[in-house]
């Protein structure tokens, strides 16, 4: 079974979150999630953030405090997954490579979403944080 450290970004702006949805013919396929992306081998978690969301969002984010770790095990192996803040450098729209939809909801608005598993426990946390 593999183990994959992932970084997961809570974009926030304007007191709402941005989340994207997994495609189709992906692992969690419709799933929703905060942007990331698992970490390559010799990068720290907060430069595999920095690099992923560049890849699938076209954006240049500051990487700012860690938020809290989820672990889920999946059929296909374990996630670590771990939040960190970001914030845009420039106000640019995004644009995802990777993703169904994306969205930019307020802390109460998440629970209208479908997270992927490794997502929820950061997700209630965010629903009760100050943002």
């Amino acid at each position: 079974m593999s183990y994959k450290r992932v970084a997961a970004a809570i974009i926030v702006h304007n007191g709402k979150i941005f989340i994207a949805q997994r495609p189709e013919g992906k692992s969690l396929a419709h799933y929703w999630e905060l942007p990331g992306g698992k970490q390559e081998q010799g990068e720290s978690l907060t430069e595999c953030l920095h690099r992923e969301l560049s890849e699938e969002l076209n954006i240049d984010a500051v990487i700012g405090d860690f938020f809290m770790q989820s672990t889920f095990d999946y059929d296909f192996g374990t996630i670590e997954l771990n939040a960190y803040f970001a914030f845009l450098k420039n106000q640019t729209d995004i644009k995802s490579n990777e993703h169904e939809n994306t969205a930019w909801v307020t802390p109460q608005e998440l629970s209208r979403y479908q997270f992927a598993p490794a997502d929820i426990s950061i997700i209630e946390a965010l629903k009760k944080a100050k943002i």
